[in-house]
């Protein structure tokens, strides 16, 4: 969950309902693979507080009603005094008030406890320490004491933290599913090939070490394993990152859930459980989330400066009224009361909450899904992008980018035609790329798919033979032209086309670069962002899409279990970082960066451990976020701003600074203060659609 609960929420995990105050959750550590006591786990816990928050809302709020109704100030206010008073009335208010205090600031209660246990005063603290106040004081007032009465200030105050407390949760709850979503990847049956020859289907969780499996065309490898029959291709794209599908054959290493491309495969297994690629995926994954550090929240900052400011100012006027200037302690008692309750103002509640449910508005319909709050905000202080190549800077899917005539009369287009005839009834990326690049094809028969090597098929009435540089290799067929080394310099795929066994030409292909990946890192660099890619694929390969793109630095060759090692490299040089990516393999480096951006349609485990989703692919998408970033940060610190200063000039006069010239600041007149402070808190909140 990427420490999405820091600050006051973290006092809200602490409990779900009534029966969860023990239910304690150590900062800044992560959920994943984590269950309470009762077996369930984090998401659903943290579903079943936000419809605890809902209903206390809601409860409390219904019960506010009559409070208002019934309150004196709020009659006089209103004019109502004849109305609806009626013998008795004070002490119905004092029931319905006692109800709101005890069930609707239940959590605010249990908060204060935590904060102080942990010695980290905070919004928690300052909610508790002004209801008790309010409560306390309106209390003994029923029972006798000369005063007035603050159960409205109580019951609002409540309804006001609840609902900003409910809006925040339901904002930036996220499903931190990374650890379940890589065992997903894996087959839940295998083939496994028994003594006697025969195929059995057997659980996953049944295979040991030395089993054979059968793994099909099409299947997914159900354990790290050597091939001990066959050829194929395999597709380790969502593992690896290789935009290439991976030529396999005897004694060649498979990885449990990549995808068999061609032929059927006989796996022997060498690996399972722990011990897997997967699993040491997982462990990555964990290890990145759980030492992620993060910034405490805004409004806790706030609300520790306001809880200590309530409590040294209000202890200093009740000294100053009482001790100094020798009023009675009654009037002091009123005073201090006036300040605590007028420090804590309704709008911080709402300061954050509201800029958060704005933006994270606003990212949706931009095609941002925001799902941890922390990692949003930190986007704004990103010095360093890195991206994943592909899938991500590029389409992850092959486009013909040149064509060579070698020993042929034949036009490029028509070479090209040819190829993809041969290549129309292969499923194989590259021969998928070669087709959609061709105007039309031509029909074909006796088509035969040579595994790991390439296909060939009769195209009128002539053998035609798409077939990999290996093949040619092994036929020794001598290719010597400058153009085909220059491609290959490149790091491009190049395939070869043999009509009737006569090299004939062949055909470059390579991972499309997408079309706004320029524009966004042009962005980026006017934006003050060092752009970076990181990929498995060779230097060639990374060489060429630096340099046609922009780029300030690349990573190339990285193993899939260094990609977070380099995340940390470029931490380690002092700059904050985000990393986008979309495959398994990106998963340790989005939890290692600062902000994990993932692509959405890329794998369900690179979404699950990012902060941000793109729903589209599209690098623009990044500065977009960034930007949004920026706004929202803005917008929060104006609000807070608007929230808490007031006090300046509120405080002071709640004090009695004034009252030797007859200025005494009323409660009354301190409520309309901060009930416009509240309205401007979420107008400014609403322009964040204007200006972000």
């Amino acid at each position: 969950m990427n420490d999405e609960h820091r600050g006051h929420n973290m006092n809200l995990e602490q409990q779900s309902s009534a029966d969860k105050s023990d239910a304690e959750v150590p900062r800044g550590r992560s959920h994943h693979g984590r269950h309470d006591a009762n077996g369930m786990s984090e998401r659903g816990h943290h579903e079943m507080m936000i419809a605890d928050f809902r209903r206390r809302f809601w409860v409390s709020l219904g019960l506010t009603v009559p409070i208002l109704a019934l309150s004196p100030m709020i009659q006089g206010f209103l004019g109502l005094e004849e109305v609806i008073q009626f013998p008795g009335d004070v002490y119905v208010l004092f029931a319905l008030s006692t109800a709101v205090y005890f069930y609707g600031g239940w959590p605010f209660l249990q908060g204060i406890y935590s904060e102080l246990r942990s010695k980290s005063p905070g919004m928690m603290t300052l909610i508790a320490m002004a209801i008790s106040v309010a409560y306390l004081y309106s209390s003994a007032v029923v029972f006798g004491l000369a005063g007035s009465l603050f159960f409205w200030e109580l019951a609002t105050l409540i309804d006001v933290m609840l609902l900003g407390h409910w809006l925040e949760m339901r904002s930036i709850m996220a499903a931190s599913s990374a650890l379940e979503e890589l065992a997903r990847l894996m087959p839940s049956e295998a083939h496994k090939v028994m003594q006697d020859g025969s195929v059995q289907e057997v659980p996953l969780e049944e295979l040991v070490v030395g089993d054979r499996v059968l793994v099909k065309p099409g299947e997914k490898v159900p354990a790290d394993g050597v091939i001990k029959e066959g050829e194929t291709s395999i597709d380790e794209s969502m593992l690896t990152g290789e935009s290439v599908p991976v030529p396999k054959q005897t004694d060649g290493k498979v990885i449990g859930g990549s995808i068999n491309a061609e032929g059927s495969i006989t796996v022997e297994v060498i690996k399972t459980g722990a011990d897997s690629y997967l699993a040491q995926v997982t462990d990555l994954v964990r290890a990145a989330q759980e030492s992620k550090s993060g910034t405490q929240n805004l409004a806790d900052r706030a609300a520790l400066v306001l809880t200590l400011i309530a409590l040294g100012v209000g202890a200093l006027t009740l000294f100053v009224w009482v001790g100094v200037i020798g009023e009675e302690f009654v009037f002091g008692l009123a005073r201090m009361v006036t300040v605590m309750v007028i420090t804590c103002p309704h709008a911080l509640g709402l300061a954050i909450p509201l800029v958060v449910s704005v933006s994270t508005s606003l990212s949706a319909k931009s095609g941002l899904l925001i799902k941890n709050r922390d990692g949003f905000e930190r986007a704004r202080d990103i010095q360093a992008m890195l991206f994943d190549k592909t899938g991500t800077l590029t389409e992850g899917k092959f486009g013909v980018t040149d064509v060579v005539i070698l020993n042929s009369e034949m036009s490029e287009e028509d070479l090209l035609k040819y190829a993809a005839s041969v290549e129309t009834h292969s499923e194989h990326p590259i021969a998928r790329g070669i087709v959609s690049s061709a105007s039309d094809t031509l029909p074909i028969e006796e088509f035969k798919s040579i595994p790991g090597k390439g296909a060939r098929a009769v195209v009128n009435g002539k053998e035609v033979m798409a077939v990999s540089p290996g093949y040619l290799k092994e036929k020794d067929i001598a290719v010597d032209d400058d153009r085909i080394e220059q491609l290959e310099s490149e790091g491009k795929t190049v395939i070869f086309l043999l009509i009737d066994e006569v090299l004939a030409g062949a055909v470059a292909l390579a991972d499309i670069i997408r079309p706004e990946s320029k524009q966004a890192i042009s962005e980026l660099k006017e934006m003050g962002i060092s752009c970076m890619m990181i990929t498995g694929d060779n230097r060639q390969v990374a060489q060429s899409v630096a340099d046609e793109i922009g780029l300030d630095e690349f990573f190339a060759e990285v193993l899939p279990e260094k990609k977070a090692e380099k995340v940390k490299e470029v931490q380690s040089r002092g700059l904050r970082v985000a990393m986008t990516g979309d495959g398994v393999n990106d998963a340790p480096a989005l939890a290692q960066a600062d902000v994990g951006i993932a692509v959405g349609a890329g794998t369900d485990v690179a979404v699950a451990s990012a902060d941000v989703v793109l729903i589209r692919n599209n690098p623009l998408d990044v500065v977009a976020t960034i930007k949004l970033s920026r706004a929202t940060y803005r917008k929060m610190v104006q609000n807070l701003v608007w929230a808490t200063g007031y006090n300046v000039i509120a405080i002071p006069l709640a004090a009695g600074v004034a009252y030797g010239v007859g200025i005494l600041l009323d409660p009354a007149v301190g409520a309309a203060v901060m009930a416009g402070s509240t309205i401007i808190v979420a107008i400014n909140a609403k322009f964040l659609r204007v200006e972000k």
